[in-house]
């Protein structure tokens, strides 16, 4: 994929070359194509997006060449936040790469619910299963300064990703990352211990449903990170089966899932002895998360 067609110079017009790379993005299939350029530009110039509308027009030819590589990326269907090694969850600017699943809106109602049941527990011990970027984590803790985190993670790789989200919000003092496949350690380490609070946004796409993803999905984020099992919902069985012995008394277990799985794990929940307390829609009306007390 060659790069945009242009006169060789110090700098050229920005908003022809967003025009430009807005109509090959688009012609890709990428429904936010105008959008996708003007943050590639920005973060290619080092300026913000407004600047970039509003500035007068002309870039340094380095600029340009950083924003035709990140174009190129692009077109290949791979994830804007990967290529600009970023993404704003929780108003919270979270660094993210394939080794972890990008943060999505979605998952900014598991934070709300988890902050609702912090207020009854200022000092709660939380768990985040399946930590990946650890923004579940970091809003958590941004949001409660009386809370401690334990982030487990069974990928080193984004443990890495995680540790140095916490490092970037000065949250190392209150997060604990943690090597561990669900409730078992795999850095041989103590045992995980007892929680307040349980959180987690699991894989829950069926195996058979992979290729049917978007590309963006499908070829770049961790397959670890989105599939669970032949029914999706193989993680929920298992911190069900175990969250009962991580909990202390009036602990919660709140966990995302996937359109039209609510109901599957509300029963999954109570099946293991926990009380399901709730259920809560995201802003486009899907049930998405459960809350489940011990």
């Amino acid at each position: 994929m060659a790069p945009l067609n242009r006169t060789e110079s110090a700098s050229a017009h920005a908003l022809g070359i967003l025009n430009d790379a807005a109509r090959r993005l688009a012609r890709a299939g990428i429904g936010t194509a105008r959008l996708d350029c003007e943050l590639m530009m920005a973060h290619a110039a080092g300026l913000s997006r407004v600047a970039i509308l509003s500035g007068p027009g002309d870039l340094p030819a380095a600029a340009l060449e950083r924003f035709d590589a990140m174009l190129v990326h692009r077109l290949k269907r791979e994830p804007l936040a990967y290529i600009l090694g970023a993404r704003e969850f929780y108003s919270l600017t979270i660094e993210v790469s394939p080794a972890v699943l990008i943060p999505r809106p979605e998952t900014e109602v598991l934070v709300a619910a988890a902050l609702d049941f912090i207020t009854q527990r200022p000092n709660a011990r939380v768990l985040d299963i399946g930590t990946g970027s650890g923004a579940i984590s970091i809003a958590i803790a941004a949001n409660a300064p009386g809370v401690s985190v334990v982030a487990a993670d069974i990928s080193q790789a984004a443990l890495a990703v995680a540790r140095r989200n916490f490092a970037r919000h000065h949250l190392e003092g209150r997060i604990a990352p943690r090597w561990a496949d669900i409730f078992t350690p795999c850095d041989g380490g103590g045992a995980i211990g007892e929680f307040d609070l349980i959180v987690s946004n699991p894989p829950y796409v069926e195996a058979a449903a992979l290729d049917s993803l978007e590309p963006e999905l499908r070829d770049y984020e961790p397959v670890a990170a989105l599939v669970a099992g032949a029914d999706a919902l193989e993680c929920y069985r298992k911190i069900a089966a175990e969250a009962g012995g991580h909990l202390r008394r009036g602990g919660a277990a709140i966990v995302e899932v996937g359109a039209g799985q609510a109901a599957a794990v509300c029963a999954i929940f109570r099946d293991a002895g926990l009380r399901v307390a709730g259920v809560i829609n995201d802003l486009a009306g899907i049930e998405r998360v459960v809350t489940a007390r011990s």
